[in-house]
């Protein structure tokens, strides 16, 4: 099977053709296997799509036109009213991702206590630090006030974390820039809890080039470093 070892980008599948050599082609959204409700997404044409097959199925057989470039994963689920984020609440928006974002890496660190795995040896020494820290805030659902004070008062438990989530994200390739494509996995998850994401990612991009670099990510979350 020459496709076996074939890789193709989503929405593509392999296809060998008469002399057997493999190449890339759309993927039919018709031919998609049949998915639950709970795996359908919303696009960014907020058109409810049967599953992540059917959507980059769709986008690569629009390649090459204007629909296709705007066309990406909105978020996880079928669509639904997203209220807009007032102005008030996108600037409150960092202080609950970096405190969610310590929370996640803490949630890590104890599940490695038992069976290590999730996290490299470096990075639980980092939040060892955090996690020891008897002047952590711990998780809950806190007050902006809460929140704020202890951003100020305990800034350094929030360096890591934030830059943790950065070099998460950028995978595809590795070059301190975040594309829409990488920040997907994360916004795509978040939008129907967290409706403010979309307009953050968005003011992020200070030069507007369409790319999350390190400095404006770490700026965003109030990282100064």
């Amino acid at each position: 099977d020459t496709c076996r070892n074939f890789h193709c980008k989503r929405g593509k599948v392999c296809h060998a053709d008469k002399q057997g050599k493999p190449h890339c082609i759309c993927q039919d959204p018709a031919a998609c296997p049949p998915t639950k409700d709970y795996e359908h997404v919303c696009g960014t044409d907020n058109k409810t799509y049967d599953g992540t097959c059917q959507l980059f199925g769709t986008k690569c057989q629009l390649e090459g036109t204007k629909i296709g470039r705007q066309l990406h994963l909105d978020y996880m689920g079928s669509c639904k009213y997203i209220p807009p984020c007032t102005d008030y609440e996108v600037d409150q928006f960092p202080l609950r991702m970096r405190d969610w974002l310590k929370n996640i890496l803490i949630q890590f660190y104890e599940r490695d206590l038992n069976t290590s795995g999730i996290l490299t040896e470096k990075q639980r020494n980092k939040v060892k630090k955090i996690y020891e820290n008897d002047k952590r805030l711990v998780a809950g659902d806190h007050p902006v006030e809460l929140l704020l004070h202890d951003f100020e008062k305990n800034y350094h438990m929030y360096v890591y974390p934030v830059h943790w989530q950065f070099h998460q994200l950028d995978q595809h390739p590795v070059d301190r820039l975040l594309t829409h494509s990488e920040l997907a996995p994360l916004r795509a998850s978040l939008v129907p809890m967290e409706h403010c994401i979309t307009r953050f990612f968005q003011e992020c991009d200070g030069d507007h080039d369409k790319l999350i670099a390190l400095k404006e990510w770490c700026h965003c979350f109030g990282i100064k470093e």
